[in-house]
């Protein structure tokens, strides 16, 4: 009986972690990599918030031109105004974004505070509503942090609107490289 269950869990395991288990090395320093990043945009996060906003106006008057181009196949279509109007819209946002990124990332990062302030508080009322279930404390935990950090965002704002965006992604890419490292060194011990 224990033979299998050492099989089930070894063809789990498998399942799970495939080829990752003879090549966790990589997987490991994939994950340095992505800390040192992260901590290296720490020390950089105007530029990576202008880099960051600067992407997102290519990407966006990209988009619009295609949809420009698109339009012009579109012979016969009811909504073809509608298409080109959005179009050019698309084109102008990205223009304005690229010409103004300081501008835009302000915006974003009010945009942001906005989003982080109201999912805070709808979190808030929903531990309220679950407060005869285990756990509820940490759905309100989590909610107050995030009307905290609303409220931060919010409160240094538009200054924040400089750094917010770059110090965000750089804390994404430093957890995102622990998590890869851990995982890295979980598959190594179940490899041995």
């Amino acid at each position: 009986m224990a033979q299998n269950n050492t099989e089930i869990m070894a063809a789990e395991q498998n399942e799970v972690f495939g080829e990752v288990r003879k090549h966790w090395g990589w997987l490991l320093g994939l994950g340095i990599v992505f800390v040192i990043l992260g901590i290296i945009g720490l020390g950089m996060t105007f530029g990576l918030t202008m880099a960051s906003v600067l992407f997102v106006g290519v990407l966006i008057l990209i988009g619009g031109g295609l949809q420009l181009f698109d339009s012009f196949k579109c012979k016969g279509w009811k909504s073809i105004l509608w298409h080109v109007i959005i179009a050019f819209l698309y084109i102008f946002a990205g223009i304005v974004i690229i010409t103004h990124p300081l501008l835009a990332s302000t915006l974003f990062t009010a945009m942001l505070a906005i989003g982080i302030l109201a999912v805070g508080i709808l979190r808030i009322i929903m531990a309220i509503e679950l407060r005869s279930s285990k756990g509820w404390g940490w759905v309100l935990f989590s909610g107050i942090i995030s009307v905290l950090l609303g409220l931060v965002i919010l409160s240094h704002w538009p200054v924040s609107g400089l750094w917010v965006i770059g110090l965000l992604i750089a804390i994404e890419m430093i957890v995102h490289g622990w998590s890869y490292i851990i995982m890295a060194l979980t598959v190594r011990s179940i490899a041995r």
